[in-house]
């Protein structure tokens, strides 16, 4: 048996993060702010995100994070206005200084295979810069609201709480995780000073039911996050792996996607099977590269969200994608406003699975 082989986690794993196909209770997104006269801040996206809530439903509910009392009525009335069903979806005034829920709100992880717990990570950086004053306390929120139990995973090393971004890894729910180097290694200033590649794998198969981690080298060029795995390479099923690649020899995502698909190759050993995404042309905004990549999907009960981007590989990477996910509507959503935020579709959502059902009693 390969050491890769797709099966379930070992028996002994108290906690394991499903994979993003599983069921869903709910979706999680952040509306963006304006001002108290109903003004956006974001206008480039005013029309994404009521199509982003209308695609999702009815297929699970929809819950808004709205940061003050203006961004919340602007959400109703834009959702309204849309003439999206209000059957299913809430909004919640919970302050916060950014949207991206993928890093912001926690992870939702099975524990004991009978109950939902929020892990609800640190982000230092948040912590000690002034800016970030309601940030930290979201995942306390979105527990709170979706009545779930929340834990606060801490380092081994007895130096506090453990960092780590949702859009850091990716999980098949089967025992296998995808990181970048990059991120949490090169960039250990910014999430967990010290801690090593073991250590980070001893937490990921103590707090995520992890039993292989397949550590990939950089992410996409323009990242603002250094590195997210969520814009290179995501599992579409437990053998199956999505990855970015970039043909152009000039550009400068062709080397790092070329160097993941290597290892992605050595690192399964022919136990996964590997298709390739493209990237779309470069993307900029006052000289600054923009991160746009499709591999930052979301696969929600009954639609994958794709961002597109205007360019003549969106077509191939619907197509790619819908073949990967019959059961699915392949959408594809116009991220083009989303990437001057320096995220898109992945980032601003976080999903809540499904609730385990309760076990049966013997008779």
């Amino acid at each position: 048996m390969s050491s890769l082989d797709p099966g379930l986690p070992r028996l002994t794993a108290s906690r394991r993060l499903p994979a993003q196909w599983e069921p869903h209770d709910a979706t999680w997104l952040a509306w963006p702010p304006c001002d108290a006269g109903g003004t956006s801040a974001w206008p480039e996206v005013d029309d994404v995100f009521p199509r982003i809530v209308a695609t999702l439903l009815p297929g699970e509910r929809v819950e808004v994070l709205c940061i003050d009392a203006p961004t919340e009525a602007h959400a109703r009335t834009e959702l309204a206005a849309h003439h999206v069903s209000p059957a299913h979806w809430r909004t919640h005034l919970i302050p916060s200084e950014r949207l991206w829920m993928r890093d912001i709100s926690g992870m939702v992880v099975v524990r004991d295979r009978r109950a939902l717990e929020l892990l609800h990570w640190d982000r230092h950086v948040w912590r000690t810069s002034p800016g970030y004053v309601h940030t930290p306390a979201v995942g306390v929120a979105v527990a709170r609201a979706e009545g779930l139990a929340r834990f606060e995973p801490l380092r081994t090393d007895g130096h506090g709480r453990m960092a780590l971004d949702g859009g850091a890894i990716d999980v098949n729910g089967r025992g296998l995780l995808l990181a970048t180097e990059q991120h949490l290694l090169s960039d250990a200033r910014q999430h967990n000073p010290g801690v090593t590649r073991g250590e980070y794998e001893r937490a990921f198969e103590h707090l995520l039911g992890v039993s292989r981690t397949i550590w990939l080298g950089d992410g996409c060029v323009g990242d603002a996050t250094n590195g997210h795995v969520d814009n290179v390479a995501r599992f579409v099923a437990a053998d199956t792996v999505v990855l970015a690649i970039e043909s152009d020899p000039s550009d400068g995502n062709h080397e790092p996607s070329a160097d993941n698909l290597r290892r992605l190759e050595l690192a399964s050993a022919g136990a996964l099977r590997v298709v390739t995404l493209p990237f779309p042309r470069p993307l900029a905004k006052d000289g600054q590269r923009l991160p746009a990549s499709y591999a930052n999907f979301y696969i929600a009960n009954e639609v994958v969200l794709v961002p597109t981007f205007e360019d003549p590989n969106d077509d191939l990477a619907l197509r790619t994608l819908g073949a990967l996910f019959p059961e699915r509507r392949v959408i594809g959503i116009g991220a083009l406003g989303l990437l001057l935020g320096l995220g898109t579709l992945h980032c601003l959502t976080r999903e809540i699975p499904r609730r385990p059902a309760p076990a049966q009693a013997i008779s």
